[in-house]
């Protein structure tokens, strides 16, 4: 299956996507760690849901190809708005989105918004949604300094096997993208607050209960990020609700077990 790497601007902001297949269009938004984008995410899921569907992968502001900017007032707003504009240059007017980690927590948030912004008709949220532990996992991602040990340690927080931060061709290719010009500054800025703010923004917990899409929750069964069981807890709470673990896999199940996420997405996917 052939995967294109194009490019659109979207509100005056060049956007990098890879696209492949045809039949309804599916969605990927990749995570928000330093050194992601689409491809890095994705290039495991693309060509299996392509056999079935127009997969559509963008890179999300900040990073890969895509503008380097941020919004200091509401920048999950921004990004979310920016998928929706990106979707309507592309003449997607319903779509299934699947996203990873921050992706996730994007769609989420938006589905449950009182006026939804994406035109979601299947939701997939994989390692996203609830909440996120303290402790020296999710430290390595929030105190990358650009160095190669400091993407060591990230990676060796997104997964369960330790083979991909033994991998120094794999921590190189997230290093050289985190180190793009302007990505790490945009990632980094979207994560300032000013002394005394909450960690995190102050944001709240959206009302899961108003998702109207079916949902499914992916959680890995190894996630050094999450809290186990969290996927069932959200499920519960959204009225088509779902949920689902993959053993052995860590925050990034789509690269660390493709086989077995790949079945359950076009199992999903392919519903009526």
């Amino acid at each position: 299956m052939t995967v294109h790497r194009r490019s659109v601007v979207v509100d005056g902001l060049t956007t990098g996507f890879l696209e492949a297949g045809d039949g309804e269009p599916v969605v990927l938004l990749h995570g928000g760690e330093f050194g992601a984008d689409a491809e890095v995410a994705w290039e495991h899921t693309i060509g299996a849901l392509a056999t079935r569907h127009r997969v559509l992968a963008p890179d999300q502001l900040g990073y890969g190809r895509t503008a380097k900017v941020v919004d200091f007032v509401n920048g999950r707003r921004m990004r979310i708005r920016h998928v929706a504009r990106f979707c309507e240059a592309l003449g997607v007017e319903s779509a299934a989105f699947v996203g990873n980690s921050m992706g996730a927590v994007n769609l989420l948030v938006d589905a449950a918004s009182a006026v939804p912004l994406l035109p979601a008709r299947r939701l997939v949220a994989i390692c996203g949604g609830g909440e996120i532990l303290r402790n020296e996992h999710v430290d390595a991602l929030y105190d990358y300094d650009v160095t190669v040990p400091a993407m060591r340690r990230l990676v060796a927080a997104l997964f369960h096997d330790p083979a991909f931060a033994d991998d120094a061709d794999y921590v190189a290719r997230r290093f050289a993208a985190s180190t793009a010009p302007g990505a790490w500054e945009a990632i980094a800025a979207a994560r300032f607050r000013r002394p005394g703010a909450p960690a995190g923004g102050g944001s709240v917990e959206p009302d899961y209960a108003r998702i109207r899409p079916p949902t499914l929750f992916v959680e890995g069964g190894a996630d050094k990020l999450k809290p186990a069981g969290w996927a069932k807890q959200l499920a519960e709470r959204v009225p088509d609700g779902r949920s689902v673990v993959v053993d052995r896999a860590g925050h990034c199940p789509q690269i660390e077990r493709p086989e077995v996420v790949n079945e359950l997405l076009l199992s999903f996917l392919g519903e009526p």
